[in-house]
């Protein structure tokens, strides 16, 4: 049934297409008007257009204008003018929030008008750089280290990609359909408005060799085009690269520039990015789906931060973690021996039996899930047929009612990890484990409860004031001046101890809880970050590994003190704790963006996500020629063995 409505609607993608062909072969209607033009007449295309744009939005800017005017010149009803006339009528709080509120609405207005301008001029500006790329033909220059030789004029798909990427959309392009040509013509375009383009990739490489590629032509047509990316963070030349028409750059580098900027900065002079209007993003399902949660962190150093916590407490946390890996074991051997048993008494149709056996299995199995994820046998295990649902139906089981029976589960191990949220607990067990190896007190590792024993330090205070009183209210040797003053001396003496209890109570607080947090940073490094495959170990340094480009990221420090609980592991130099001073996550940063646009060749897989975060629409965008190669299916196997058999 679907397919024959296929045939005769057509799916989403293809309708998406019939609407757009239109657009390109008005694109071509323009190509013999464009030859006639001298370079001059060509490169003047920009102005005109500019023009359009900012006749269209006159009247908005002018009531803006207006607003901000009156927002500025408002002063108090008090004061009156030097000639003692009144001055301007002042505006009070409802007014000035009615007149925020307009300025809000035109600047969505200025937006509106600004896109539905654009559309009217695309066929002509596409045009424009369409005859632009031909004429440059034959030219070199310098792009990714090598002389280039120019020699790309877009293809009509190319030109069908440009539109779906200016209407803030996805273009899914195979591998080898020129991406970095078609961003050229929406990039163009968007310019005019002068409120900048990003263009955003996934390393500096690409950013500076993109740039140079097809800076040319833009800069043929009096745009202006940098890259973010060749200059110190916060200096002259990346603000510059910001006011550029066109500024290419990585994801990450964007991010951070947002993060000083709101974070560092006391003057608007010292801004360093003027705002975000529109981006295109290569590769963008590796940016804002497979990197989209991963955080960009300032951090900076810690004062008084104890390092040799770390060193103190190493041993203790490598004998719990190895003690939690044996155990594990131990749970994953009692798991199949329990799976076979339950196949054995399904065999002999036992059915009772073996559902308490797979109950008991399925326990197990979690058990070792929570204790360590990462083990070679339970991941062998969890390969098995009826396994990983067995899991998933008994984490369901223990997780009802707010996870309430969870603690029945994690108090057989020394510490509850969960991978997925990157969390570590230690359970009961586990503490009395680590005070007993490292030859401390159990409750070292307990934090007091700082309301209840400033409560009971208030309530003795207090029983102590009303005896103090009574004491010296029916004391007949005592003056009732000396008795006032040895009451207001006791009562002083009183509220010393008092205070100091307070102080002693926090401090015993602070101490504990520095030494909880080492203890789960430590238990962090050693059972969710993996030398060679989280970071490696250079130079008597710890050093972070992209896990999306696996690349070394030189300088970069996990926060809040993982990074020196991995040197400890790795028995390194320990650097100075950092903490964190600012984070935002990839993809609350490019969600602020007033139009985002995106280019990659696997983005159909993932347009359910897009649409769903970014309100973006995937478009297909077929190959200039067929494709005459063969994609098979995947082969997947279970051991290498297999593979190579």
């Amino acid at each position: 049934m679907l397919d024959v409505i296929q045939k005769i609607f057509g799916d989403s993608n293809e309708r998406e297409l019939k609407k757009l062909w239109p657009v390109v072969e008005e694109i071509k209607s323009f190509d013999a008007k464009m030859k006639l033009l001298s370079d001059d007449q060509l490169r003047g295309k920009t102005d005109e257009f500019k023009q359009r744009i900012a006749e269209a939005v006159v009247p908005i800017e002018e009531e803006t204008a207006e607003l901000k005017a009156r927002l500025k010149g408002a002063k108090p009803a008090a004061e009156v003018g030097g000639n003692g006339q009144a001055a301007q009528a002042s505006l009070d709080l409802d007014d000035r929030l009615d007149m925020y509120d307009r300025l809000d609405d035109l600047e969505k207005e200025w937006l509106d008008v600004v896109e539905d301008t654009l559309d009217e001029i695309l066929p002509e500006a596409f045009a424009v750089v369409k005859e632009t790329c031909r004429r440059m033909a034959g030219k070199e220059w310098e792009a990714g280290g090598q002389m280039i030789k120019w020699d790309m004029v877009p293809y009509d798909v190319q030109l069908l990609g440009g539109v779906v990427l200016h209407q803030g959309r996805i273009a899914e392009m195979k591998t080898g359909e020129g991406k970095t040509l078609v961003a050229v013509a929406p990039v163009y375009l968007n310019a005019l408005v002068g409120r900048g383009v990003h263009l955003v990739t996934v390393n500096p490489y690409l950013a500076e060799r993109d740039a140079q590629w097809m800076g040319p032509i833009l800069e043929y047509l009096g745009m202006t085009v940098d890259v973010i990316d060749k200059h110190e963070p916060h200096s002259p030349g990346r603000r510059a690269a910001y006011e550029a028409d066109v500024t290419y750059g990585t994801n990450n580098e964007f991010g951070f520039d947002y993060l000083r900027d709101n974070s560092f900065v006391i003057d608007p002079q010292q801004l360093v990015q003027r705002g975000h209007h529109f981006a295109i993003v290569d590769e963008v399902d590796s940016v804002l789906v497979d990197e989209a949660r991963t955080p960009l962190i300032i951090s900076g150093p810690v004062p008084q931060a104890n390092d040799n916590r770390f060193i103190e407490l190493r041993q203790p946390v490598d004998k719990l973690v190895y003690a939690q890996k044996k155990l594990v074991g131990q749970l994953v051997s009692e798991a199949e021996k329990l799976l076979a048993e339950k196949e054995a008494a399904e065999a002999a149709g036992d059915k009772k039996k073996a559902a308490e056996l797979e109950s008991e299995a399925g326990l197990a199995v979690l058990r070792a899930h929570r204790g360590f994820q990462k083990n070679k046998k339970l991941r062998k295990l969890l390969g098995e047929p009826g396994v990983s649902p067995l899991l998933q139906k008994t984490e369901f089981f223990y997780l009802q009612d707010n996870a309430k029976n969870m603690p029945l589960v994690d108090e057989e191990l020394y510490f509850a990890l969960d991978e997925k949220q990157h969390s570590i607990e230690m359970t009961e067990k586990g503490r009395q484990y680590i005070s007993r190896v490292g030859g401390q007190d159990e409750d070292l590792f307990v934090l007091p409860d700082i309301g209840l024993g400033v409560a009971n330090l208030e309530r003795e205070y207090e029983d102590k004031i009303a005896a103090l009183e009574e004491e010296y209210s029916d004391n007949p040797e005592l003056t009732e001046e000396k008795a006032e003053n040895k009451l207001q001396n006791d009562k002083r003496l009183a509220r010393k101890e008092f205070e100091e209890g307070k102080l002693t109570l926090y401090n015993t607080y602070s101490e504990r809880a520095e030494r909880l947090h080492a203890i789960e940073q430590l238990l962090k490094a050693y059972t969710l970050y993996e030398k060679d495959i989280e970071y490696i170990v250079q130079e008597d340094k710890v050093m972070i590994v992209d896990q999306h480009t696996g690349r070394v990221l030189a300088g970069r420090r996990y926060s809040d003190g993982l990074h020196q609980a991995i040197e400890a592991k790795e028995q390194v130099k320990i650097q100075a704790a950092t903490q964190t001073y600012a984070t935002i996550t990839l993809q609350n940063y490019f969600r602020m963006y007033h139009k985002l646009s995106g280019m990659t060749g696997t983005a159909e897989t993932e347009a359910e996500e897009f649409n769903k975060i970014y309100k973006m629409i995937v478009i297909v965008i077929p190959t200039n020629e067929p494709i005459r190669r063969q994609d098979l299916d995947d082969l997947v196997f279970k051991t290498t063995r297999e593979k190579y058999a």
